[in-house]
């Protein structure tokens, strides 16, 4: 039933199992310790466990949204969690192997899923048990107020409070530390005028901050997944490899979700469905999500037409709005070589802009993540990403199909980068502000013999005051933070409590919901989202509100 090869492998399971032996009492996750993988003992390959015939819910997807929901739901009800990916890659869980784990994504199984959008950029989704807290860089900060008024979503500020306490308090470092690049830019933020200094913060404020991570002083990732220690294990049973490839529908009035039918790794079909008063719940992602709504027979009734999927409901806005937040900015060589790795700081800029850097390993191609780099992609010493995240996008897209039946097929995306002047002028903001860090005192011992940076692709526009010279280098710098969003929003395709709009028993729980990436990083607000609504959907069933009210 349980894949033993994982296990055996799995040295993070073999302390769990040391603790349990001693029965030490402190055996819970702490970010001190390595990850815990108590969650194996209800996960198990879709193609060796034979699943109930109903359950209350069923989640599909995984990742950073599902693993907290399943986790929640499962303390009162039975809970069925179908992820595509595996459920555990050991490379993943090293900070140092952040880069590697994006440059080694491939077709079949790799943690990491790259695709080209329709705007001519690659971009990479989650694909394994945890989803894509398990394979980006680990920021941890809470969203901004314009994404709770804003985002359609009904929101008690007091639950929300303690559904991110619930994650903090179980995956969540509060760096002891910053190493010597993350200081330089701190200080370097703050001399440049973004201020003020608000130290260590979890909160979304102006200024130069430095936030949590879900790796821990020591380089280790503790991600969504282990939310799922927190399950009642007799009420969760966890697939992996198991590629949903439709929701299932009743044959009759009212209109419901009624199960789901997925096939495992060795190609078999199977059904499972939910019980009365249950719910199906899709938390497979901006991209995910849509695709599986549309193949399902949900969407405009033309297109689904067109296409000889069999229409369910017209939902015309369903794989719209689709939206990414755009990366610009700059590369420098550094003189010398640091073997820094990791994010804790960022600068969140008055003109709006949120400010960023990444730290580039020795000997890492760069021309899958640095645009315009040219012939050379390799260098023997370290080089920095300083990033600007444009924010509030106003440039949106949207997600069509490739394939009519076959699930695993990505779908195609456009996100329409820059396709709006206000999106170049946030460009231009974020520009301004890295040429200023760049002046900054603080980052005279990154010049070459004092005298000037080593850029890596393009160096900042000489001329500051031309429109068109700052939209070309911002199209020329074009690059993604992987935060998509968009395409299942609240108002159009799910109401404020995430239902979908005239189906019963069916919700969206994930960043597709998103009318905007949430603070500077979302997997924070994401994994909220994810306890948020499982409290508030326990609370419904105490008190007899059910899914199609």
């Amino acid at each position: 039933m349980m894949n033993f090869q994982t296990i055996l492998h799995n040295v993070p399971l073999l302390f769990l199992l040391f603790c349990i032996r001693l029965q030490l009492v402190y055996c819970s996750v702490h970010t001190d310790y390595p990850p815990d993988s108590g969650y194996l003992r209800f996960t198990y390959e879709a193609a060796d466990f034979s699943p109930a015939k109903a359950y209350d819910y069923i989640i599909i997807g995984g990742g950073t949204a599902g693993c907290p929901l399943a986790a929640t739901l499962s303390e009162s009800y039975s809970v069925l969690l179908l992820e595509r990916g595996s459920s555990l890659n050991t490379s993943v869980l090293y900070e140092s192997n952040i880069y590697q784990t994006l440059l080694a994504a491939n077709d079949n199984d790799s943690p990491a899923q790259v695709f080209d959008t329709e705007d001519g950029l690659q971009s990479a989704r989650a694909r394994i048990l945890g989803g894509g807290s398990m394979i980006n860089f680990g920021f941890y900060s809470r969203a901004d107020d314009y994404f709770y008024d804003n985002a359609g979503i009904e929101w008690d500020m007091g639950a929300v409070e303690r559904a991110y306490e619930w994650v903090e308090n179980s995956i969540v470092t509060r760096p002891a530390r910053l190493n010597k690049f993350q200081t330089s830019l701190f200080n370097g933020l703050l001399e440049s005028g973004v201020d003020p200094d608000n130290g260590f913060t979890f909160d979304h404020v102006q200024g130069t901050k430095v936030g949590g991570s879900t790796f821990n002083d020591s380089g280790v990732r503790h991600g969504a997944v282990e939310l799922l220690n927190n399950a009642n294990p007799e009420n969760l049973d966890v697939l992996v490899h198991a590629m949903v490839d439709r929701v299932i529908f009743s044959t009759s009035d009212p209109l419901a979700a009624v199960g789901v039918a997925y096939h495992d790794a060795n190609g078999k079909y199977h059904e499972v469905h939910v019980k009365t008063n249950g719910e199906v719940i899709l938390s497979a992602g901006a991209i995910g999500s849509p695709q599986l709504l549309l193949l399902s027979g949900l969407g405009p009734t033309s297109y689904l037409s067109s296409l000889n999927i069999p229409v369910v409901r017209d939902h015309p806005f369903i794989g719209q709005f689709m939206a990414d937040h755009q990366r610009t900015g700059v590369n420098i060589l550094l003189p010398d070589a640091i073997t820094d790795a990791g994010l804790r700081v960022v600068g969140i800029t008055e003109s709006g802009p949120y400010i960023e850097s990444l730290s580039v390993p020795l000997n890492t191609p760069l021309t899958s993540f640095i645009p315009s780099v040219g012939s050379v992609s390799l260098f023997n010493s370290s080089v920095q990403i300083i990033a600007g995240k444009i924010t509030r996008p106003i440039s949106t897209g949207s997600l069509h199909l490739l394939s009519a039946s076959n699930v695993t097929v990505s779908p195609s995306v456009l996100f329409n980068y820059y396709n709006h002047t206000e999106d170049v002028h946030q460009c231009w903001n974020a520009v301004e502000v890295i040429r200023k860090l760049l002046a900054a005192p603080t980052m005279e011992e990154y010049k070459f013999d004092g005298q000037s940076f080593k850029f890596i692709g393009l160096p900042l526009p000489e001329d500051s005051s031309d429109y068109e010279t700052i939209a070309s280098f911002c199209r020329d710098t074009l690059d993604t933070f992987w935060h998509m969003h968009g395409g299942c929003l609240p108002n159009k395709v799910v109401d404020s409590h995430l239902k979908v709009i005239g189906v019963d028993s069916l919700r969206v729980v994930d960043a597709s919901t998103f009318f905007n990436s949430p603070g500077t990083n979302p997997q924070a607000t994401t994994m909220m989202l994810g306890r948020y609504v499982g409290v508030k959907m326990l609370e419904e069933r105490a008190i007899g509100i059910v899914s199609d009210v």
